[in-house]
């Protein structure tokens, strides 16, 4: 139990409630900023606002997936205005505070540098990103599914990287019946490629390749590599999902000017599977406090 911990809970979407249930389950003290329209409020649990909460009580605190925006706004769902995060409130939590948040924005980054605490970005955590990387992949059949005309069965679908997620996606797509071709660079990403059964093509040598026939890409690589020439050998009826983090690495304006249909969907555990994402980050977020508390 980590009755002794005082955590509070800051902003985020539909994913934070399974972790107020998950923490609040095991007995830490847990006070929440951002949420006064949640439907049915957690027993024991009260909504605060920063000058209501004393920092130097504070063990650790937990910030949405997306973290804090360049203008300090954290996303708040629940809220009924905007939640700004209060720097100098934190600066006075504990010096065995932690942060917590999915990612670490520029606006986070500042932050550690100058309180000197502990962040932990909990998607680039293996444990996180693999979990995480099925309902990613479910997700990304669901917009295949929504923004094109034929069966995944028998389509030729194009999947750049073959990392966390992209290695979920493409057995994916193969258990469908897609004939499944993986761009990727490492020499050791194409050999896992080919034992999965897949095309491989080095993305140095993705312009020597006839892409017509092609028609899913799936990017899950974050840097530019669905660029204006590969995209401009796509036919017209191809799909782009891009699933790499903000920006993406897909030349979206090429696509559009190409009549190319381009998706950006970043996030997609939190829209199609949001109970599972949010367990999976509460689980981990329990045993980092345990760890954190001993």
């Amino acid at each position: 139990m980590l009755n002794n911990m005082n955590v509070v809970i800051i902003g985020g979407d539909a994913r934070q409630l399974e972790v107020i249930d998950t923490l609040s389950e095991r007995g830490v003290q847990l006070s929440l900023i951002g949420f006064d329209q949640i439907e049915e409020p957690f027993a024991g649990v009260e909504n605060h606002t920063f000058s209501s909460i004393h920092p130097a009580d504070v063990d650790a605190v937990i910030l949405p997936v997306s973290g804090i925006a360049a203008d300090g706004k954290v996303e708040s769902r629940f809220s009924s205005e905007y939640v700004y995060f209060d720097e100098h409130w934190f600066m006075n939590t504990k010096p065995s505070c932690t942060l917590y948040s999915g990612i670490k924005t520029n606006q986070i980054e500042k932050l550690i540098q100058k309180s000197e605490k502990r962040f932990v970005e909990l998607l680039g955590r293996d444990d996180v990103a693999i979990y995480n990387s099925v309902p990613t992949a479910e997700g990304t059949v669901m917009t295949a599914i929504q923004h094109t005309d034929k069966t995944i069965h028998n389509s030729h679908v194009c999947i750049f990287g073959l990392g966390r997620v992209g290695t979920t996606v493409t057995r994916l797509f193969q258990g469908m019946g897609a004939k499944v071709t993986v761009v990727a660079q490492e020499s050791e990403r194409l050999a896992r490629g080919y034992e999965m059964g897949a095309n491989i093509v080095p993305l140095s040598s993705l312009q020597e390749e006839n892409l017509e026939d092609i028609d899913i890409v799936i990017n899950t690589i974050p840097s530019p590599v669905v660029t204006a020439e590969t995209i401009s050998k796509l036919s017209s009826h191809a799909l782009i999902i891009d699933l790499a983090a903000n920006p993406g690495g897909t030349d979206f304006d090429y696509a559009k000017k190409a009549g190319i249909k381009a998706k950006f969907v970043p996030g997609l555990p939190g829209i199609v599977a949001p109970k599972t994402a949010g367990k999976i980050i509460a689980t981990t977020l329990a045993k980092l406090l345990r760890e954190q508390h001993e």
